[in-house]
């Protein structure tokens, strides 16, 4: 399974980009993952589009506003989306969110709950959850602790 967390803007805290890293390195024993930093959200519609000679992703938007999970439900959609092969793209906007037309091309749009998360902050989020669903697939202990 191929994945892309893809948040707009530069990383500015050392300890983020460690944890992101981190998570990164961690995923990659289950899927083929990468985290990408994009200018604006015009970047976001070309990588689920598939533009430039990349295969097209399924866009699942980080919004408050969203589809809440349980980890055991991400994981569940996770499994699901293994049969169709086609890539994965967790979308982290602008402070200011997404707009509608985005909102609109997007499979999914999933939200970490109702309290509000600085992005960067979030984006850790999302790798850590992506992350543990994987062990629950896995039947890994790292999910037993909660």
């Amino acid at each position: 399974m191929k994945i892309k967390v893809a948040w707009i803007g530069k990383t500015k805290e050392p300890a983020i980009q460690a944890l992101t890293d981190q998570y990164l390195k961690r995923l990659s024993h289950y899927a083929e993952v990468e985290g990408v930093s994009l200018k604006d959200e015009a970047a976001i519609h070309a990588l689920s589009r598939g533009e430039k000679g990349k295969s097209p992703h399924k866009l699942i938007l980080l919004d408050s506003r969203g589809k809440q999970f349980s980890s055991e439900e991400l994981a569940k959609f996770i499994e699901t989306e293994q049969l169709t092969a086609i890539p994965l793209l967790f979308a982290i906007g602008a402070s200011d969110g997404f707009t509608d037309e985005t909102h609109r091309h997007a499979t999914l749009i999933l939200s970490l709950g109702k309290m509000t998360l600085p992005h960067e902050f979030a984006r850790v989020v999302v790798l850590e959850q992506i992350y543990r669903a994987f062990t629950i697939l896995k039947n890994h202990p790292y999910h037993l602790g909660h």
